[in-house]
């Protein structure tokens, strides 16, 4: 058996790749982890960036690989990362971005974990009502979900960027992040309907976001941060402004935890109009209508194994096209070589264009 030669796709010339992307203000990836969802956005950023467009790019994820496909060192702050088109990049660090009562080792006034009652909150649940307070018993998304919020509503402000493409955490995490706008706005109510008798945790809770500590600028600042996010909630419930975009493999488990996400991010309100099912066996032709002599596409017709796959992949096609009917349903072709760098991304980028 001859030796097959992958050679690495390293140029662009001559390739029929978009400039541009069909896409609104805010474009977010979701889905299980492994899926895919970093190279998805990296390659929908890089082609927003290659119309002119400016771009950020944001993962959310605390396990980063948005560097490696991207082939640069993606910062904690928003960063120019392509010197051929305005295209940012930042990878959100929750311990770096966490301040006030969230930070590990700060100091959180009554919210201490030697104060007894409540979930070490010092018996303010009982001042909340019923159910406690919205920080204990799990109720209130952690660290990593906090520090993504606060820097999520900075980086969609931002006048300097025209589209904002948001790599999320896997399911799970990317679930908390989106229910933390109504946990917060709900505390933030109370709190500030309750200024006066616990004017020191309005202090130390404003601080999470910046400012100074007394319970004046503490209101203040609450009453900001809760016009802000009703702002993102707006924003993300907005179809015209974003498009949460399901990511998933061509396999039944995949597709049933995808239709799942969806009813899920409904219920939030979060418009789900694009699944893209990548991995899939088939040829660049099929996917991207894009014909390329260095594309290895698996041989459904002589190997049996790929052929196997294959018949599994289009039964759980088919059971996609049928459960996700109305949206608009992208492949992205399995490749035989790792998808990283600009040039892989321009074709990934075609076949969600």
């Amino acid at each position: 058996m001859s030796e097959l030669t992958v050679e690495a796709v390293d140029s662009l010339e001559g390739a029929e790749l978009p400039a541009g992307v069909d896409a609104p203000e805010y474009v977010l990836y979701g889905g299980k982890g492994g899926v895919g969802k970093t190279t998805c956005a990296a390659a929908t950023a890089l082609a927003s960036a290659r119309g002119g467009t400016p771009t950020l790019v944001v993962s959310t994820d605390p396990a980063h690989s948005l560097s490696d496909t991207l082939g640069t060192d993606i910062p904690a702050e928003p960063t120019e990362i392509s010197n051929d088109a305005p295209l940012f990049g930042v990878e959100i660090d929750p311990e770096s971005a966490t301040e006030g009562p969230f930070a590990p080792g700060a100091d959180t006034g009554p919210w201490t974990d030697d104060t007894p009652g409540d979930g070490g909150l010092g018996g303010l649940g009982d001042l909340l009502g019923e159910g406690g307070h919205p920080l204990a018993g799990g109720a209130m998304p952690g660290a990593d979900e906090a520090a993504a919020m606060q820097l999520l509503i900075e980086y969609l402000d931002d006048p300097r960027f025209e589209r904002v493409v948001v790599d999320t955490a896997p399911t799970g995490h990317t679930l908390r992040l989106l229910e933390l706008p109504e946990v917060m706005d709900s505390m933030l109510g109370r709190l500030l309907s309750m200024r006066e008798s616990v004017s020191g945790m309005v202090g130390n809770i404003g601080g999470l976001f910046g400012g100074d500590d007394s319970a004046e600028a503490g209101t203040e600042s609450l009453t900001a941060l809760s016009e802000r996010i009703e702002r993102l909630r707006a924003a993300l419930e907005d179809p015209e402004r974003t498009d949460f975009r399901v990511v998933m493999i061509p396999e039944e488990m995949s597709v049933t935890e995808s239709g799942r996400l969806i009813e899920r991010l409904e219920g939030f309100g979060i418009p789900v109009g694009t699944v893209v099912v990548n991995r899939v066996s088939e040829d660049l032709a099929s996917t991207a209508g894009l014909d390329a002599d260095w594309f290895v596409a698996p041989d459904t017709e002589n190997c049996e194994f790929c052929r196997r796959r294959w018949d599994v992949q289009r039964d759980a096609l088919t059971q996609a096209q049928a459960l996700f009917r109305g949206r608009d349903v992208k492949r992205v072709p399995l490749f035989a070589e790792a998808v990283h760098g600009e040039a892989m991304l321009a074709i990934v980028g075609r076949c969600l264009d």
